[in-house]
């Protein structure tokens, strides 16, 4: 056997014993031992990862009763506008904030409407996102210049865990690239957003898959402007009692 013939046989060998295992023992540790990691499942260590991650600037990923949103601290403008970045989202339309509970809405609204008690008390926690006019704490970047914002709290107990660690609420659409369907699981949001955010909370699928209702209550006339789960009928009879 020649030179040559020895030598190609000696690479082949370290390509088969030495380099395709060290590749297996390097994916195992990124991938096993959490090395490099931005998907997590929901428990106390991951709310509050995902708490410092927010307080701090960033931008986390996790499940709603509707599909997965992207969430920074409201009130945190830089991290609102990396929300954007990563959506590729036109700055001209508003985000919507999610709660953890219904007393946070006197956070965000000055003046609430007689008839917004009564539904929030009905559909709340749940898969309707109803319009208030604002106060001055939700930013401008938030609310597209407009002054009125999006309000929700979620049924979904990894959601409102966020929310709480964040110690605020959280502006938060849907963990998607503008324009593409909705994310219903993590690996959704992993394949559509990887590398643009810092977290991904991995709470399995979501239970409805499909938007919310809004319903703007910022006129004289509610107006429904987009129906979800929540139908007309289901507002209308909430109200009439």
């Amino acid at each position: 056997m020649s030179s040559i013939s020895k030598a190609t046989e000696n690479i082949c060998r370290l390509f088969w014993f030495i380099f395709i295992p060290l590749c297996g023992i390097l994916y195992f540790v990124k991938t096993v031992l959490f090395l490099d990691k931005t998907e997590y499942g929901p428990n106390e260590e991951t709310f509050e990862k995902a708490g410092e991650i927010l307080k701090n600037g960033g931008i986390c990923a996790f499940p709603t009763d509707t599909v997965y949103g992207l969430g920074a601290v409201y009130t945190d403008v830089e991290a609102v506008k990396k929300i954007f970045a990563a959506k590729g989202r036109d700055e001209g339309k508003p985000l919507s904030i999610l709660i953890s509970d219904v007393s946070q809405v006197r956070m965000l609204v000055d003046d609430i409407p007689e008839g917004a008690y009564k539904l929030m008390e009905k559909f709340w926690p749940g898969a309707l996102t109803i319009i208030f006019n604002k106060n001055d704490s939700v930013p401008k970047e938030v609310a597209a210049h407009g002054s009125t914002v999006g309000v929700r709290m979620p049924a979904n107990d990894t959601a409102r865990a966020v929310i709480r660690a964040a110690g605020a609420p959280l502006a938060a659409p849907s963990a998607n690239t503008s324009g593409k369907r909705s994310s219903v699981t993590a690996g959704d949001v992993k394949e559509d957003l990887d590398g643009k955010i810092d977290m991904i909370i991995d709470g399995g699928e979501c239970n409805l898959g499909i938007a919310s209702t809004v319903l703007d209550m910022t006129g004289p006339e509610i107006k429904i402007l987009r129906e979800g789960l929540v139908t007309r009928e289901m507002i209308e009879e909430t109200l009439s009692h």
